[in-house]
């Protein structure tokens, strides 16, 4: 699937929009360079979600965990990994990221999945958001 925005919002929006369609356990890997909007994505993804706390990327503390209050859903917490800082995965190991993938009310987010792909299960769905050449325009490709 490929999706091009327009704003920061339409990013926003499209995280939302796809929270809609998680049933529990999926595991999203973003990959884009600095700037390109994956905060922006996991924010709409929290928001669509219900996260009520403001998303910031986890860049020093690697890992936050949102605690999910709905009760009309099995999904208990968002899990916002960002990756930027690390060379391997074994860190995420070691804090007990592989719990968070293995658990089915739970959504993961990884922003620079690429850095830890090789710890990521088969499963993991890949967002690839690249630049263009016209300013707030991201094109966005889910495999």
């Amino acid at each position: 699937m490929k999706i091009t925005t327009h704003s920061e919002k339409q990013t926003i929006n499209l995280g939302q929009k796809l929270a809609q369609n998680f049933e529990g356990g999926e595991i999203i890997g973003l990959v884009g360079e600095l700037g390109a909007g994956k905060t922006n994505l996991i924010k709409g993804i929290g928001q669509g979600l219900g996260v009520k706390q403001t998303i910031t990327s986890p860049t020093f503390v690697l890992m936050k965990v949102y605690p999910l209050k709905s009760l009309n859903s099995k999904i208990k917490r968002l899990v916002h990994v960002d990756a930027y800082r690390l060379k391997t995965g074994q860190d995420l190991i070691a804090i007990g990221l592989q719990d968070y993938l293995k658990n089915s009310e739970t959504i993961t987010v990884i922003e620079w999945a690429n850095k830890i792909k090789n710890i990521l299960p088969k499963k993991t769905i890949f967002a690839k958001i690249e630049f263009t050449n016209k300013p707030n325009q991201r094109i966005i490709k889910i495999e």
